[in-house]
């Protein structure tokens, strides 16, 4: 009861942002319709935000303008528009349907575009507030990498490659897919301190894990990465950090009141306190269903202070925890097992694990050792196939066990890069406007493809929490998902079904092609066609928003 009111508080704390964020798009479309009727001399009836019984109206003119009960859309409602509608001939020039094809075409087309330069104009404010992107920061580099053999470290920031300065991660990742094959040159500034290095390093050609893009392949120096493990923590039993009273999951944030942000600094900052008493700072999860809690460890002097005289360790192969009905949990694996053995694999970090469970023949079963409270306890289990969503939105199918282990990545830092001038803002607001876009397409094209679940597809309820979320976080996150929406609407109505501008505008250019509109009785069964099929999406979408917010309980 108490997660349903949960569900429902945060569902009134939605409604705010989410009718702003609708409301503002749906203008702005509707407007677009409105002024271009307008402009070729089409009598506007009505102007509508909203649908259904009309809560407030106001009429000028000839229009009436209103905001209905229902704000899910909007409409324009103009004179002569219905299919088999008789007018008086010297109305006639008033009237939508009676307008040259080229003109009714420019009418329908205004919506969508308007929606387009919305996008470019919230861009472009967003340039000069400051756009947010992710810092040119190492993530952990891999030992025994091509990256690591020329030099980089973890932590390491990218001052600049060959003779461009670099911001962002992204910036750079352009260069290297600039430069692939050719030896590069970065400076780098290395991790808690101020010194600057100067190395060298040949990128490589590699698969593009984001399948969003139209590129293929990516620029790659093995070995490096922008993921950071979290400064989280695994605690061997009966350790002297055990006995303190830190806790495996436990999320240091400080050692002895200086920042810790990553697992890799924890040796570091320990190292440099050796016979001094180690006061810690964590964030503790008593019950990962709710936000964790601060709380401070105090670990007594120690003659020689590292993590594993502590008895730290990398937090991966810790259980946090079991899924209900898993093969893990008939076989009776518990949360804080720390897993030492899978098949005949020795564990040293989470992907021995997953990589040999992914590898299940399908046959017999595999076995499983586990060290418990200090002892060493021997499972057998046979992985079931199940279906995840991966980090790229596509559904893929593997072995699982059920387990869920307490690694956690550190958020990437963020830089704030402002527009120095108002041609450079709009300049931004467009190269912004075009990625999206782009973005948006390929999306629809790997759904197509089936490299995209349906799953992902939202309805009102994921565009509302997107809002409330982002409307907390502030106000360029807000606006920046105004402008992908404002995308998003821009394409969805371009698409070619009758009943959405896209279908309508197929009829114009058949109509402008043959020099005759097509029959009123296929225009009829059309428009019921893509009705059914509009109406079909969107019960799929709010069958998939209700799986994901209700899916929990």
């Amino acid at each position: 009861m108490e997660t349903l009111l949960g569900y429902l508080q945060s569902g009134l704390s939605t409604v705010g942002p989410f009718i702003l964020l609708l409301g503002l798009l749906i203008f702005v479309h509707e407007l677009g319709h409105f002024l271009v009727a307008k402009y070729f001399g089409v009598r506007v009836e009505v102007f509508s935000l909203g649908f259904g019984k009309k809560i407030f109206q106001y009429k000028k003119g000839d229009t009436n303008y209103c905001i209905s009960m229902i704000p899910l859309g909007g409409y324009v409602k103009m004179y002569g528009d219905e299919i088999n509608a008789e007018l008086p001939e010297d109305q006639k020039k008033y009237s939508f349907t009676h307008k040259p094809v080229s003109q009714r075409i420019a009418v329908v087309l205004a919506g969508p575009l308007m929606n387009l330069f919305f996008a470019v104009f919230i861009f472009f404010i967003v340039a000069l507030l400051g756009e947010q992107a992710k810092a040119p920061i190492l993530g952990d580099v891999t030992e025994n990498s091509k990256a690591f053999a020329a030099g980089f470290r973890s932590g390491d920031k990218v001052l600049k490659a060959g003779n461009e300065e670099i911001k962002t991660w992204d910036q750079f990742q352009r260069y290297l897919n600039q430069f692939h094959g050719q030896s590069v040159a970065v400076e780098v500034e290395r991790e808690d301190s101020n010194q600057t290095a100067s190395l060298s390093a040949v990128p490589e050609l590699a698969p593009n894990p984001n399948i969003l893009s139209l590129d293929e392949t990516v620029g790659d120096i093995p070995g490096l990465s922008g993921v950071s493990k979290a400064s989280a923590v695994g605690v061997r039993h009966n350790s002297p950090a055990a006995r303190a009273g830190l806790q495996t999951g436990d999320l240091i944030t400080s050692i002895n009141g200086r920042e810790v942000k990553h697992f890799r600094q924890l040796e570091n900052r320990l190292v440099q306190l050796q016979g001094q008493p180690i006061q810690l700072e964590v964030m503790r999860y008593e019950d990962l269903e709710k936000p964790p809690v601060k709380a401070q460890v105090e670990i007594p002097a120690s003659q020689y202070a590292s993590i594993a005289v502590l008895g730290i360790d990398q937090p991966d192969l810790y259980l946090a925890k079991v899924i209900k009905d898993s093969p893990a949990a008939a076989a009776g694996l518990q949360a804080g097992d720390r897993i030492i053995k899978v098949a005949d694999v020795e564990t040293e970090q989470w992907d021995d694990i997953l990589g040999t469970v992914k590898g299940f023949s399908g046959e017999g079963a595999i076995a499983i050792s586990v060290e418990r409270a200090g002892q060493v306890m021997n499972f057998q289990m046979t992985p079931k196939m199940t279906s995840h969503m991966n980090s790229q939105g596509g559904e893929e199918k593997r072995f699982t066990i059920g387990i869920v282990p307490w690694v956690q990545s550190q958020m990437p830092e963020i830089v704030t890069l402002k527009a120095g001038s108002l041609g450079a803002a709009f300049n931004r607001g467009v190269e912004k406007t075009w990625e999206v876009t782009a973005m948006t397409v390929v999306s629809f094209i790997r759904l197509i493809q089936a490299k995209i679940s349906p799953k992902n597809i939202g309805g009102v309820i994921s565009i509302g929490q997107a809002a409330s979320e982002t409307f907390r976080m502030g106000t360029v996150q807000f606006l920046t998902m105004m402008a992908v929406i404002s995308i998003n609407l821009f394409i969805l109505n371009l698409l070619p079904v009758p009943v959405l501008d896209g279908g309508h505008l197929v009829f114009y250019t058949i109509e402008a092609i043959r020099g005759a509109p097509l029959s009123m009785r296929k225009m009829e069964i059309a428009q019921q066609i893509g009705l059914a099929i509009l109406m079909s999406l969107m019960a799929f979408a709010l069958f998939n928003d209700f799986t994901r917010v209700f899916g929990a309980l």
